[in-house]
């Protein structure tokens, strides 16, 4: 190891003792309550937990009510309690039989007994209608505000979500491989380390309503982008789509969208003049 006024450099063997700290604490998280394992707990740890994870694992993710999943849970995804998913109890030698399934928290002194997600709302914490934010609310049940004088029995946010949906739009969804595969959707791959939740490649990072790859294990087909280009396809997907594509083809197709695109306008303004007399109408009857 070398040292200058800015940055370290390590030799190989101090960048394999990193990849494996960093593979131990994805194995273990927690659970060695700070201390690290000798190699032969390590190693008891790993003949234990890692059979139960590769049967047993739960997929969690937060879902609207189109079935969109806009979250897919990670280890570093936080809770309405504001421990992360890992903090919880995410490891069961039986699954349980009960639906929904609960996932309680693990901190010493926390009170949740389900995990919930709950989006971020940039450095701020969520705030209820009630204009309480989560950490004054209760963390079980109905998230009760604890705060002195306030009558609000359930958090409630008006926050809306990437893919046009109210967070009250939204559902937790936490279940089996077995139960996933039988919705259709992907699983992928068995893996060892803790609390993965439902992660299920690189693009499961990303929000439901950007995710290309639904199944989180790779980039989309060649035959993906080499589709014919419209007016709908994201800008940066565009320049890939040129290829092999004539430019009347383009040209009429175009026009075509432009004409669809101003149907599309034009029922979502009609939409939104339709809400807006029916809440007119109901806030002057109350």
């Amino acid at each position: 190891m070398s040292y200058n006024d800015n940055n370290f450099s390590l030799n190989s063997y101090g960048c394999k003792s990193v990849d494996d700290y960093l593979e131990y604490t994805r194995i273990v998280g927690d659970d060695d309550g700070g201390n690290l394992f000798t190699p032969s707990q390590y190693e008891a740890y790993k003949k234990k937990m890692i059979p139960i994870r590769m049967k047993n694992r739960l997929y969690v993710c937060w879902a609207s009510e189109s079935g969109l999943e806009c979250k897919q849970v990670g280890p570093e995804t936080k809770c309405f309690c504001e421990h992360r998913y890992k903090q919880h109890i995410t490891d069961f030698i039986n699954l349980p039989s009960t639906r929904p399934i609960k996932i309680p928290c693990n901190a010493l002194g926390c009170g949740c007994k389900a995990y919930f997600y709950v989006p971020p709302n940039g450095t701020q914490l969520l705030r209820c209608k009630c204009k309480h934010s989560t950490n004054e609310h209760s963390n079980s049940g109905k998230k009760k505000c604890v705060k002195v004088g306030c009558l609000c029995q359930q958090f409630c946010t008006a926050y809306s979500c990437g893919c046009g949906m109210g967070a009250d739009k939204h559902k937790m969804i936490i279940e089996t491989k077995k139960e996933r595969q039988l919705r259709g959707m992907p699983v992928g791959y068995d893996v060892p380390y803790k609390a993965m939740g439902g992660l299920t490649g690189f693009s499961s990072l990303a929000d439901g309503y950007t995710r290309l790859d639904q199944s989180g294990i790779g980039v989309p087909s060649k035959e993906f982008f080499e589709q014919p280009p419209d007016l709908y396809d994201p800008l940066f997907l565009k320049p890939g789509n040129a290829k092999g594509i004539q430019v009347g083809h383009l040209d009429q197709q175009k026009k075509l969208s432009e004409v669809e695109c101003m149907a599309m306008f034009e029922q979502r303004f009609q939409q939104k003049v339709m809400i807006f007399l029916y809440n007119l109408i109901h806030q002057s009857s109350v």
